[in-house]
């Protein structure tokens, strides 16, 4: 009896799998039908004030460096910072041109000043650069503006790629799936979405159920144990989404906090308030779907190992392996938002000015909202799909 019992346990049964197709098509439909109605269908609207500047790629075949000159009546403490910024010096560099959308511009080389200035690209004889060409009345103008890296992106991503397909196998190559599925909807459809004017939250809780949904399924395969995960990611990520809205709102938000978020909102005429809360749903998806994904895998193991355990049984005991992974999933997500804010950070701090008015600085109460707001979305997928997963699971321990 045990034995049946743990067999109908099993997420693959053809009878779960029927219940699956049934629950998640309606979803997927719905989803299919906003990504239509919000697809953008006129392209990506070009900046009002022109375009940007041409770019051509090329190698710096020699470097003439000269005595930068004195500034009369300049302290020494200017003259460290002048010379600071100046981390290639002064004169000139030689750039053969590689790459480039004039073909005539291909194999000559030009000349062009050393790059300086805070952020300036330090170059050596040999480096690969990105030049931009402006035309003046004196001819075509070519400035180094970066190093080109392409060559080692595609290396380390040939290394990533190849890790997870040797330890993962089959799972590691439905992962790298995944993350493509993951990269056309977000430059296809976010993106190009928000700058037609769509709505940014709207459009971020479609694109992550279109994620969710195709990422999910390649990756763990179309079963009750994955339906489940499923629905737990889209009722804590809908959660998420409303009480960032209300989150923001109360707290006078306005997403304008940097230069970036200033040129994006008034060039190209983006809502800045409803774009942080895009940003806040598209974060905490993935984080999200881990736990889901744990959580029903747990109590999908627990059904299978304990078949007569009841729906309450199963919830307590998913719940205490949700209650640990919370705990260090919630360090992850403040660490992974201080990270990604530690210059802003730096700066707040150096500033030496009262803690209150740090905390309250609507750079940081940007920051906190997004850690906060993401954490209760997290700490509502455990309950919200344990108990889903008990339910179900429980159901088919129980049946004949």
């Amino acid at each position: 009896m045990g034995g049946q019992h743990a067999h109908q346990a099993a997420p693959e049964s053809a009878r779960m799998r029927r219940l699956a197709f049934a629950v998640i098509v309606p979803i997927a439909v719905a989803t299919l039908a906003a990504l239509v109605w919000l697809w953008p269908t006129d392209g990506v609207p070009s900046p009002e004030d022109g375009e940007a500047a041409a770019q051509s790629s090329g190698q710096v075949t020699a470097i003439e460096r000269e005595a930068c000159p004195e500034q009369p009546d300049q302290t020494a403490e200017q003259a460290d910072e002048q010379a600071a910024v100046q981390v290639n010096g002064c004169g000139t560099a030689r750039v053969e041109i590689t790459e480039s959308d004039t073909e005539r511009a291909v194999g000559r080389e030009v000349e062009v000043a050393l790059p300086s200035g805070p952020g300036a690209p330090e170059i050596e004889v040999g480096d690969d650069v990105v030049l931009t060409q402006t035309e003046s009345p004196d001819g075509m103008i070519y400035a180094v503006v970066d190093h080109q890296r392409g060559t080692g992106l595609w290396v380390l991503l040939g290394a990533f790629a190849l890790a997870l397909v040797a330890f993962g196998r089959w799972r590691g190559l439905t992962a790298i799936g995944g993350l493509a599925v993951t990269f056309v909807l977000l430059l296809f459809f976010v993106v190009p979405a928000i700058l037609a004017g769509q709505p940014p939250l709207l459009v971020a809780i479609v694109g992550s159920a279109a994620i969710m949904l195709t990422v999910l399924y390649l990756t763990h395969g179309f079963g009750l144990g994955t339906t489940v995960a499923v629905l737990g990611t889209l009722v804590s990520l809908t959660l998420t989404g409303l009480l960032s809205a209300f989150a923001v709102s109360a707290l006078h938000l306005t997403g304008f906090t940097d230069e970036t978020s200033t040129y994006v909102g008034t060039l190209h005429s983006v809502n800045m308030e409803g774009l942080l809360l895009a940003g806040i749903v598209i974060g905490s998806l993935g984080v999200l779907d881990d736990v889901t994904v744990t959580q029903s895998a747990t109590v999908t193991e627990l059904a299978r190992a304990n078949p007569e355990y009841g729906a309450v049984q199963l919830y307590r005991a998913g719940s205490r392996v949700g209650r640990a992974h919370i705990a260090s999933v919630v360090n992850t997500i403040i660490l992974a938002y201080a990270g990604s804010s530690l210059p802003l950070l730096i700066l707040l701090v150096a500033a030496q000015g009262p803690i209150a008015d740090v905390v309250t600085d609507q750079l940081v109460a940007q920051e906190i909202v997004r850690s906060v707001v993401a954490t209760l979305g997290l700490i509502a997928a455990v309950p919200i799909t344990t108990g889903l997963a008990a339910l179900t699971f429980r159901r088919y321990s129980t049946a004949e």
